[in-house]
């Protein structure tokens, strides 16, 4: 197989360090996708004693940032996540931020990035409680993206929102509107949540405002920026999902282990030039853009998420502390439509089970005969 990303940071990070400084996280992350799947991460032989065939699988660096190894861990979430489905509707919302903010986003990852969690969560919460609206505890997850097509900086949340929640009455009430709620509703109030978080960031000195964002260190400079973003419109995204619950989390598994670029995007790759695909969300069409080595590997660092950093959350009845009770009770009141679901569970989510059930390969048979790979020899 070609790993094109692999090859690009093995030949080109080092001329990346003479014209920048990466963090110690860019570092660990750059030399682990150089080496995924290569001797340096050792490898296992499998040997057919039927035929004599041999075949060595390298290892994989497991880094969340390869976009080699993001499949099975893809696949184990969603098919973990089918075990709490409900047999009810499923928005999918999409929170985004002014252009102007990213500079602040870069400087202070960790903390921007919690806050957008935060902003997009009260927002979600304060909605579903308000009876005018719903009235009901509903559950979500949240998951960060940092990229756009072309590999540019654009934060943003993708959510999928259950449509239907649990009253305080213990019963579970359903959307029964197109819509989640209005569109300006929720975009008036994330906009709201959003810069008063930022503004109590800034009042316990929380932020890094150097270099380029000196200027807002002043508070009348930052109440000034403040104001030119309650100025702006925000507009989030968020719509109906399919017409099945299975199909939701389909749906969401395409994001959830996404990294900035996947190794089938990559067109040509020449030491000095990389070209991929990519699309122009604006005109809808596919193109291809070609950028230095150096500014290719410039750009893919800028989605490295800070060290620790949980990607993936789960809120309300989908939380891990609430989902053991309150989904359950969600699915007895609906056990009528349970019906409706229609998923069978793995045995486990070992990689063997899932290449074997979910791919139809099986790693412990020959390749060239079919008999069952009785040895198998690891090479650290």
């Amino acid at each position: 197989m070609n790993y094109p990303i692999r090859d690009i940071f093995s030949q080109g990070f080092e001329l990346y360090q003479s014209f920048y400084k990466p963090t110690i996280q860019q570092k660990k992350v750059a030399l682990a996708i150089s080496t995924c799947k290569t001797h340096e991460q050792g490898a296992n032989v499998s040997i057919c004693h039927e035929c004599g065939h041999k075949e060595v699988h390298y290892n994989s660096c497991r880094n969340r940032h390869c976009p080699s190894c993001q499949l099975i861990p893809q696949t184990v979430w969603i098919e973990k996540r089918k075990l709490d489905l409900l047999p009810a509707p499923y928005f999918h919302a999409v929170f985004t931020i002014p252009d102007k903010l990213n500079p602040i986003f870069m400087a202070n990852p960790k903390e921007m990035y919690n806050l957008l969690y935060d902003a997009a969560k009260d927002t979600l919460m304060t909605l579903a409680n308000d009876s005018k609206y719903l009235g009901a505890e509903i559950g979500f997850i949240s998951l960060l993206h940092t990229f756009g097509q072309n590999l540019s900086y654009h934060p943003h949340l993708h959510v999928i929102v259950l449509g239907g929640g649990l009253t305080k009455a213990f019963e579970f009430k359903s959307v029964d509107k197109e819509f989640l709620f209005p569109i300006k509703v929720v975009s008036r109030l994330f906009r709201g949540k959003f810069l008063h978080k930022l503004k109590k960031l800034y009042s316990e000195f929380k932020l890094d405002l150097e270099g380029q964002l000196s200027k807002y260190k002043t508070k009348r400079t930052f109440n000034a920026f403040l104001q030119s973003l309650y100025k702006i419109e925000w507009i989030p995204y968020l719509k109906e999902t399919f017409n099945s619950p299975e199909s939701v989390i389909e749906y969401l598994g395409r994001y959830t282990h996404k990294v900035a670029i996947s190794n089938s995007r990559i067109i040509d790759f020449d030491n000095e030039y990389v070209s991929f695909r990519y699309k122009d969300y604006k005109s809808g069409e596919k193109k291809a853009m070609k950028l230095s080595t150096v500014e290719f590997i410039r750009r893919f660092l800028m989605h490295v998420l800070p060290k620790g950093f949980v990607k993936i959350r789960h809120y309300g009845i989908l939380s891990s502390r609430s989902k053991g009770k309150k989904l359950a009770i969600c699915r007895n009141l609906l056990v009528k439509n349970l019906s409706k679901l229609n998923f069978k569970p793995l045995p486990d989510y070992s990689p063997k089970t899932v290449l074997k059930e979910i791919f139809g390969f099986d790693i412990t048979r020959c390749k060239n005969c079919g008999a069952i790979i009785n040895q198998v020899v690891k090479i650290e």
